[in-house]
């Protein structure tokens, strides 16, 4: 067996800290004794490693089985063997190609890649769920033997990473599947949906009462005008204090007198370039843009985790670090630029991460007793931005001033929200604010981090836009990033949902920043409606609550 197959030795507490991963370095080249210490299943050479044979399904008293090699001749050969036929018998025609495709599809990912993410903190918290319902075959919990099945299946340089090679390098005889935890997710998964459901039909009816109450606005043409040009600079800031350097993308029109300023923050593991079309775009309508890449949460740091160089998907300083950055990079320019940009007046974008870096300079704080409370049962969430937002609770309780009074507007795209503000610290946000939701949002759902937040907000100023079928990556620039994302998780067209994003963020910096009251129109239902497209429709609302969300059919 080489190094690089061996299998990550685990140890019996449910998550190794940074400085213990650091000291280990993630080598992959323990024997197989430590697995077997930590599964309870007896070391064997190489060339008799245990491997899954059959997948048992229990239900109730009864359990029925399904052998591996049935599903692997399936797979390559298309041939249906005995003991598949019977479940093949429930599945249609689609369904089977569709499964036949799901075992042998290749993920291009390297045995250390998997392993870092695996024994990231994030990574843990995702097994930890999958395990209670993919079990050993003596009923135990999956979460070990899941971990060495992928890092072994990926280390398998024939075969790769695939579903199927997952269930033959899973470490015991059989794979069990407990359906009673199974039903028990699939109910909580029907209840959630219906739920948002119900949420976004009462978005959309909220619509439908707005656009009837202005109907001047539906005869709106969509903005185009395009009349400055500009320079774009690439600055690099030090902040000594806190020993952090990291470079700024400055788009700076060619405008008379002090040009008015937007910052954009950009979301975990992406970097400055993921809205260089939305920074040229408002360049180009007479606004200076700022693009900071901040260097605890961008793609380099995602690459680091996946090459072995760094331990954590992000640091959770990083919650800290973010605004403080975008503060830093607002007195550099004012000290700089003050002749050029009005640095007092100042507008925000944000994307996920991004975003709750922009509502956290707008006003809403951090709210620890709503941490503890949100993040108590995570090995029960589906919401997986509590894995990110619950990093929270390892900084030091007190104070952050995070809030900066130069940020007078804010945007914030697919925010993240529900427990590291809650409702008092979102309302706590006193400039108007416009939240955007994507309705196929897995990462940062949007009931739970957009919609309920948007009921939270007190300010009178405040929108909320909803994109039927929106995914967390609508409106990111598909050739940026470092980490490839499937077309279906991108969702429909990013053209339409950026033409959405570049409209309503003109129309908004331009009535609250440029103080351009001719603009407010566009910040309507009606408008909305107007750019709407039928195959990814937009909707746009300016009021919404609790009863509303819950009386809807």
């Amino acid at each position: 067996m080489s190094p690089i197959s061996s299998v990550i030795a685990d140890r019996s507490t449910a998550r190794i800290n940074s400085s213990k991963r650091s000291r280990l370095g993630f080598k992959l080249a323990v024997a197989i004794i430590n697995l077997g210490c930590c599964l309870g299943i007896p070391a064997l050479p190489a060339s008799k490693a245990i491997s899954a044979e059959n997948i048992y399904l229990d239900y109730g008293p009864l359990e029925f089985s399904l052998s591996v090699k049935s599903l692997e001749i399936y797979a390559k050969e298309g041939k249906i063997e005995s003991d598949f036929n019977t479940f093949a018998g429930y599945l249609q025609p689609a369904q089977l190609e569709q499964l036949k495709t799901a075992l042998s599809t290749k993920a291009d990912l390297s045995p250390l890649a998997i392993a870092q993410f695996l024994y990231s903190y994030q990574g843990e918290k995702i097994l930890e769920r999958i395990g209670r319902v993919i079990k050993t075959s003596a009923r135990q919990p999956g979460f070990y033997a899941l971990r060495s099945a992928l890092i072994l299946a990926a280390a398998d340089e024939r075969e790769g990473l695939t579903l199927l090679n997952v269930l033959k390098k899973y470490p015991t005889q059989g794979i069990r599947i407990d359906s009673n935890q199974g039903f028990a997710i699939v109910g909580s998964i029907s209840e959630i949906i219906q739920k948002s459901e119900r949420a976004f039909a009462a978005v959309e009816r909220e619509a439908s009462a707005e656009r009837n109450e202005n109907l001047a606005a539906s005869n709106l043409l969509p903005i185009s005008s395009n009349d400055f040009s500009y320079r774009q600079q690439l600055l690099t800031l030090r902040d000594r204090q806190r020993k952090r350097t990291f470079p700024v993308d400055l788009y700076l029109p060619q405008t008379e007198g002090k040009t008015p300023l937007i910052v954009i923050s950009h979301g975990l593991g992406s970097d400055r370039t993921t809205f260089a079309y939305l920074a040229k775009y408002l360049a180009a309508r007479g606004f200076a843009v700022a693009v900071p890449e901040h260097p605890g949460s961008n793609s380099s740091q995602i690459q680091d985790l996946l090459e072995g160089f760094a331990n954590d998907v992000t640091p959770p300083r990083e919650l800290v670090d973010r605004p403080l950055d975008i503060k830093f990079l607002l007195d550099e320019l004012e000290a700089n630029y003050s002749q050029q940009l009005n640095t007092q007046q100042v507008g925000i974008i944000g994307q996920s991460f991004g975003a709750y870096t922009a509502l956290a300079l707008a006003g809403a704080e951090l709210n620890f007793d709503n941490l503890r409370s949100e993040c108590s049962n995570l090995e029960d969430t589906f919401n997986i931005s509590l894995l990110l937002q619950c990093l929270a609770l390892e900084l030091p309780r007190r104070e952050y001033q995070l809030r900066d009074r130069r940020i007078v507007a804010a945007i914030a795209i697919n925010p993240l929200v529900s427990a590291v503000f809650g409702q008092a610290g979102m309302s706590e946000i006193e400039i108007p604010v416009m939240l955007m939701s994507g309705s196929a949002d897995p990462v940062t759902p949007a009931l739970a981090e957009q919609i309920m937040p948007f009921t939270w907000l007190t300010t009178e100023q405040k929108y909320l836009a909803l994109l039927k079928g929106g995914t967390h990556f609508s409106v990111l620039n598909e050739s940026s990033g470092s980490i490839p994302v499937p077309q279906r998780a991108i969702g429909p067209s990013p053209r339409i949902a950026q033409n959405y994003l570049k409209q309503l963020s003109l129309a908004f910096f331009k009535t609250y920043i440029s103080e351009r009251q001719d603009f407010r129109a566009y910040l309507s239902a009606n408008y909305a409606a107007r750019i709407s497209r039928q195959e990814f429709p937009i909707s746009l609302v300016r009021s919404l609550n609790r009863e509303k969300l819950e009386a809807a059919p």
